[in-house]
């Protein structure tokens, strides 16, 4: 029942990611721009965090610890900057489905790390989640749409960013109080969106003129509650199984869509959807089985004969 209940920490995290793109979409709708409500939301989470931390974990933190927590932060902005660039320059059906390639290579790079072989079910998992993301990422409906190298590049780059955040999410800094370890995570992450982007929305107007309508709820879906959740329940499930629960951002992003902004979905989405939820259930199974993820094989036997 524990593992169960850090996967749904992460699971619930992953879903208030997907709730993203449809408040995007309702602020572009309202005139801002994706630096003013990109830019908008880590600085008002940044903001909320710090009054939380203050207000419940005043601990001390190391400076090798904040480095690092730092550093582990910028991932998190890369994802959203790579993404959006992906997102202009390719079909949305192509952009999605390249970012969630994170799930198969969350699962390498926990196996690199730990030097086993994923479980039998991980790989299954992680053929049935692409399968599934195929299908509810349109691909197969897309007629045609303009392909650019840069955009298949940084889709690429946005997948490979978010698994490495999922990744450090459960390996640096586990002993820091979750609230301090968010809040310098997040920090990292402004910090080199404030770089890229400059913050110029601080200044322009924005805020005063609506902007935080979009922003705030951004900050708290995207910035807050899933920092949190993933710095509670990934080092905990393991990154692996933390990027196959991640992948609960995509059917999420899709309910809330049609929800709320009215858009029409095919019975192939349904059908993706369906087996991306398939996907993420298998490895709680064979979990709970024991054996499939208590004994993975290593990559490699001993040197010694």
């Amino acid at each position: 029942m524990e593992r169960f209940k850090y996967s749904t920490l992460v699971f619930l995290g992953a879903c208030s990611y997907g709730v993203l793109s449809t408040i995007l979409k309702l602020g572009l709708g309202a005139g801002f721009t994706v630096p003013q409500i990109l830019g908008g939301q880590y600085f008002f989470g940044w903001c909320i965090l710090l009054i939380l931390m203050l207000l419940f974990s005043r601990v001390k933190v190391q400076i090798k610890q904040v480095g690092a927590l730092l550093l582990a932060g910028i991932p998190m902005s890369l994802t959203g900057l790579f993404y959006s660039v992906a997102v202009a320059q390719l079909p949305a059906s192509l952009a999605v489905l390249l970012l969630f390639q994170f799930t198969w290579i969350g699962v390498i790079l926990e196996a690199i790390w730990e030097r086993k072989f994923p479980s039998r079910g991980k790989i299954i998992s992680i053929i049935v989640l692409i399968l599934g993301t195929v299908l509810a990422g349109g691909v197969l409906e897309q007629a045609g749409g303009s392909y650019t190298p840069l955009g298949i590049t940084m889709g690429l780059l946005s997948a490979l960013t978010f698994a490495i955040y999922i990744f450090v999410s459960g390996k640096v800094a586990t002993n820091v109080p979750v609230l301090s370890k968010s809040f310098i995570m997040v920090s990292g992450a402004v910090i080199v969106l404030f770089i890229v982007l400059t913050p110029s929305f601080l200044f322009d107007g924005s805020i005063a003129q609506g902007a935080w309508i979009y922003s705030v709820p951004q900050a708290l879906l995207g910035s807050i509650i899933p920092v949190i959740f993933f710095a509670i329940g990934v080092p905990k499930v393991g990154p692996g199984l933390g990027t196959i629960l991640g992948a609960a951002e995509l059917p999420a992003a899709v309910i809330v869509s049609v929800l709320v902004l009215q858009e029409q979905v095919s019975g192939l989405q349904w059908t993706g959807i369906l087996l991306i939820m398939v996907g993420i259930v298998i490895p709680q199974f064979t979990s709970f089985g024991g054996k499939d993820d208590l004994q993975p094989r290593k990559l490699r036997e001993s040197n010694s004969i």
